[in-house]
């Protein structure tokens, strides 16, 4: 099973080092002394941890959708030509590029600043592991 140090929990979760060695102190994230005795964090219970402590922004829609995917953020960028538009959107930790047509882009005023709900339905999904296989 994978283990992770505080500081290496700390950047997948999106925190400081403290705020993990807070929740360790709180038993909110168990540790347990690896090899060397440093404190390492099981990575099934961090991975319960981050879904369970997940706090995505609500989806202003109030559209009923089949697509799970939904990431709420800020356009950041939007760059356009007579046909098609390339529209970034800022959803937390996450940068979110969609490519559409520029009448759509224009239709939605699209624009750096406006608050954007990114759906993505997929059968597709690329998923890696770093290291490669054992």
């Amino acid at each position: 099973m994978p283990q992770f140090r505080i500081a290496d929990a700390a950047k997948l979760l999106g925190v400081s080092d403290d705020t993990v060695r807070r929740w360790v102190e709180a038993g909110a994230l168990p540790v347990q002394p690896d090899a060397s005795n440093r404190k390492v964090i099981d990575g099934a219970a961090l991975a319960e941890f981050a879904r369970s402590h997940a706090n995505a922004a609500p989806d202003p829609s109030g559209v009923q959708r089949s697509a799970r995917n939904r990431f709420v953020g800020l356009v950041t960028n939007v760059i356009t030509d007579t046909v098609m538009a390339q529209v970034e959107i800022q959803c937390g930790p996450h940068r979110v590029v969609s490519l559409m047509s520029s009448e759509a882009a224009r239709e939605l005023g699209l624009e750096p600043g406006v608050l954007a709900v990114a759906v993505v339905k997929s059968t597709n999904v690329v998923v890696e592991t770093p290291g490669g296989l054992s």
